[in-house]
């Protein structure tokens, strides 16, 4: 409705009849997509108005002016920043001067073969459990045109789609606007749902677990809890857990290897044919034949990776969440990665943490976490190996308790240094 309140509506083509409550589907796809074109926009402007006299380091002053131009400066990733003035950076190189716009650094933006049910009201679709199953079952009934060019409202019919909800659903959610997809020629549908969960309280918590990022043991973590005394200290059992996945990780390097080499004879089969282009001789069939295999191949190791990631990031989110009821904590605490960049450590160990799912991970552990209303607080790391350089978990506990959630106004915290440095070590 926004978008038709500045004059920006979608027609039909001439001779096809759309019902209106379409055309605001179609709207909402293009409107989030402006929104995001928007943003990045802003961000650009901000970075070329405060462009720094090195690009490749700014100073601090320079960081506070940059966050200053932006209008939630503070909260933009520090990673975020660097990439789109390396962005703007090569455009210089390449062009000898600033681009004018964002629209100069990046191609049109394209919208994705979906359809967001979400914006439209029940008179096109209407979600529901399956009479016959509501367990295991759902029922979406929206309204289709029964020929590819509808001339009228005849020609668009109420359809039933059932479908198969995942045992992760639960029983008692209320099922929501889905979202549809077309992949290989398969409807796929993206349904939400809504539960009641407790609300996850802000102060008073007693019990914490923290975990700190691996990268061979991908988490470690471990619980402490306040003592009942007049003068709370911070105890810990000194007995912590880990999440290894060796197996997912070897496989995962191992695909990523298998994807660089195959990277390595693209780039080379593509150099040949572009040389035979420019002699004017047509590039051999054979040769063309072997790109397209190595592209396909390419796609679906792509996708093997990216359904190893998401398995990955589940399991560990749960092994999380589960470790957080079992220890009967209120609160988990993860480090704040978003603005680690890995450089100087090798091509290997660069690419090795570049690709680690900590994003999908804190995402993960965020939705299961508030089903049980168990608190996430995301720490600054700074300052978490300070007080155990033995045993960095437990300093990203301590630090964590003592300085990033204020449990009682009137407590003061002891230091683990010097009270806890048995059980630490």
């Amino acid at each position: 409705m926004a978008l038709r309140r500045l004059g920006w509506r979608t027609e039909a083509p001439e001779g096809v009849y759309v019902p209106d409550r379409v055309l605001r589907v179609a709207e909402e796809q293009a409107g989030r997509v402006l929104r995001s074109a928007w943003w990045r926009a802003q961000v650009t402007g901000a970075v070329m108005a405060a462009w720094p006299a090195d690009p490749a380091r700014r100073t601090e002053a320079e960081w506070t002016a940059l966050r200053a131009t932006l209008a939630d400066g503070v909260a933009i990733p520090t990673s975020v920043l660097r990439a789109r003035t390396r962005q703007i950076a090569a455009f210089h190189t390449q062009h000898g001067r600033m681009p004018t716009d964002v629209t100069e650094l990046e191609p049109a933006p394209a919208a994705g073969r979906q359809v967001v049910l979400a914006a439209a009201d029940k008179q096109l679709a209407t979600i529901e459990r399956c009479a016959e199953d509501p367990c295991h079952h759902g029922v979406l009934t929206v309204r289709l045109p029964t020929r590819p060019n509808p001339r009228s409202r005849d020609d668009w019919h109420e359809t039933r789609l059932r479908f198969r909800l995942p045992r992760s659903v639960p029983a008692d959610a209320v099922l929501c606007a889905p979202t549809l997809r077309v992949r290989s020629a398969r409807l796929l549908l993206d349904v939400p749902y809504a539960t009641a969960v407790p609300k996850p309280e802000r102060t008073g918590h007693r019990t914490a677990v923290a975990f700190d990022w691996g990268l061979n043991t991908l988490l470690t973590g471990g619980t402490l809890t306040l003592s009942n005394e007049p003068q709370p200290r911070v105890l810990t059992d000194a007995h912590p857990v880990y999440f290894r996945a060796n197996g997912v990780i070897a496989k995962s390097d191992r695909l990523r290897r298998h994807s660089e080499a195959i990277d390595a004879r693209i780039d080379h089969l593509r150099t040949l044919a572009a040389s035979c282009r420019q002699r004017g001789r047509r590039p051999n069939p054979h040769l063309l034949t072997k790109l397209a295999v190595l592209e396909r191949e390419r796609r679906h190791i792509a996708q093997r990776r990216r359904r190893l990631n998401a398995h990955l990031a589940h399991a560990a989110a749960r092994f999380v969440v589960d470790h957080a009821l079992a220890a009967q904590a209120s609160v988990i605490y993860l480090e704040d990665l978003r603005d680690m960049e890995a450089r100087g450590k090798g091509r290997t160990l660069n690419l090795r943490l570049s690709q680690t799912v900590r994003g999908s991970i804190v995402a993960h552990v965020r939705h299961q976490a508030g089903v049980h209303g168990i608190a996430v607080v995301i720490v600054p790391p700074r300052g978490t190996s300070k007080y155990c350089p033995v045993n960095r978990m437990i300093g990203c506990l301590h630090h964590c308790l003592t300085q990033h959630v204020l449990y009682d106004e009137n407590v003061a915290f002891p230091d683990l240094a010097q009270q806890q440095r048995p059980a630490a070590a």
